[in-house]
């Protein structure tokens, strides 16, 4: 019997460390033909042009994720506490939803208190394939099967005014964003000075589950 109850001890402390199972990745500079796009918002239906919207930015990030995916939900509230520090000082984040219904990117925008714009490419998980998304993650070597969240970064002083394609080499984070490293990036973009503080890594206890089960890579930032 005691060793039963030793063993659910031992079981227990355990589990707060499965939970987590995030999807870090580092921030690294990719050879990328992105392109300019015009999606619908989720909060309003209304049209955003990516070059429109970055006007004025010193610097973008553009977020892609699906709405049910654990490790979109593990990156939404870093995003947002990034968007709200830095969005005075020239940072803007753009978010395009995919794999899921308006209805469910809507709910979770909510659920996170995600006050960025947010866009949507595609509302099932059938056009999976079919997605720039899908295409950008392949070019910059992310081979995770959903690969949500995926962050590129755009510096709008940079890109190209006019054609298709808005830049062609840039940073890109095929996974989740490591907070004080891309802290560190935006501040340094921004023209502010190095943060003393080391920025406190939000904890967010998951599901146990990532949306390649099996297929990831666990990274401690």
């Amino acid at each position: 019997m005691k060793t039963f109850l030793l063993f659910a001890l031992l079981l227990l402390s355990f589990l707060p460390a499965v939970a987590q199972n995030h999807e870090y990745a580092p921030l690294q500079e990719k050879e990328i033909k992105y392109k300019d796009w015009t999606y619908q918002q989720v909060a309003d239906g209304k049209d955003l042009n990516l070059r429109a919207a970055v006007k004025g930015k010193k610097l973008v990030m553009v977020v892609y994720f699906a709405p049910w995916c654990p490790n979109w939900k593990l990156e939404a509230p870093v995003a947002q506490k990034l968007y709200e520090k830095y969005k005075a000082n020239g940072f803007e984040i753009i978010g395009v939803g995919e794999y899921g219904t308006v209805d469910a990117m809507s709910e979770s925008l909510k659920n996170y208190n995600v006050t960025f714009p947010v866009v949507y490419e595609s509302t099932s998980r059938d056009d999976k394939e079919k997605t720039t998304h899908y295409g950008y993650r392949k070019t910059t070597g992310d081979n995770r099967n959903w690969g949500s969240p995926w962050n590129i970064f755009l510096v709008p002083s940079q890109l190209k005014p006019k054609g298709d394609v808005v830049t062609e080499k840039t940073f890109v984070v095929n996974g989740e964003l490591i907070e004080a490293e891309a802290e560190a990036f935006i501040r340094e973009k921004l023209g502010l000075p190095k943060d003393e503080k080391k920025p406190q890594t939000t904890s967010q206890s998951g599901s146990g589950e990532v949306c390649d089960p099996g297929k990831t890579t666990l990274k401690k930032p």
